[in-house]
């Protein structure tokens, strides 16, 4: 497997932990240019998603209306990455789309690695995070803690099957009150 690569988990969260609203919104999720995501996205070359993830971000294009912080350009650049689909459909690959219903997620994680010299984002939902850390397949978790609560909601992390140790690497705290957490495998 090529050490270069790293699957990253980067993620807006809230306070108490969800990643999205009861109703799917994420409208609490603050894109501060502080945050400086077309670092973290030129850190990449490719993206891994569960499918319903994909089918809400993996094609998404902002309404001209959205383009006053330069959003264009940031989707530009994430839609320029290799993607990955994980998938129980059969569904046929695209130009730079790949759509993977292997059950053997550590054989395909290996190919998808090797296929690669960037870092690979790990953006899916609950349930294919929770195999990819029931699988230890996650090398960094960068998650951006977002100043609200819901109460309700999508949690970040859902029926896990065992506990989590994990390193805290480096965090970064934003003017907008965003506190980014970045953790490594734990010991």
């Amino acid at each position: 497997m090529n050490n270069n690569s790293k699957i990253i988990l980067d993620l807006a969260v809230t306070l108490d932990g969800f990643i999205e609203g009861a109703n799917g919104e994420i409208d609490w999720c603050i894109m501060d240019p502080e945050m400086n995501f077309n670092a973290f996205s030129n850190q990449i070359d490719a993206i891994i998603y569960g499918r319903k993830s994909y089918d809400l971000w993996g094609t998404f294009q902002p309404h001209a209306d959205d383009n006053i912080n330069g959003d264009q350009l940031m989707w530009d650049n994430i839609h320029s990455k290799r993607k990955y689909v994980f998938t129980r459909q059969h569904i046929p690959d695209q130009t730079t789309t790949e759509f993977i219903n292997n059950p053997d997620i550590i054989k395909a994680v290996e190919q998808i690695k090797l296929a690669h010299t960037k870092d690979i984002w790990l953006y899916g939902g609950s349930s294919i995070i929770t195999s990819f850390i029931d699988n230890n397949l996650i090398d960094e978790y960068r998650l951006s803690i977002h100043p609200v609560v819901l109460g309700s909601g999508k949690p970040l992390f859902e029926n896990m099957s065992q506990r989590l140790n994990l390193s805290l690497l480096k965090t970064h705290t934003y003017q907008s009150g965003v506190v980014q957490l970045i953790y490594g495998k734990g010991k």
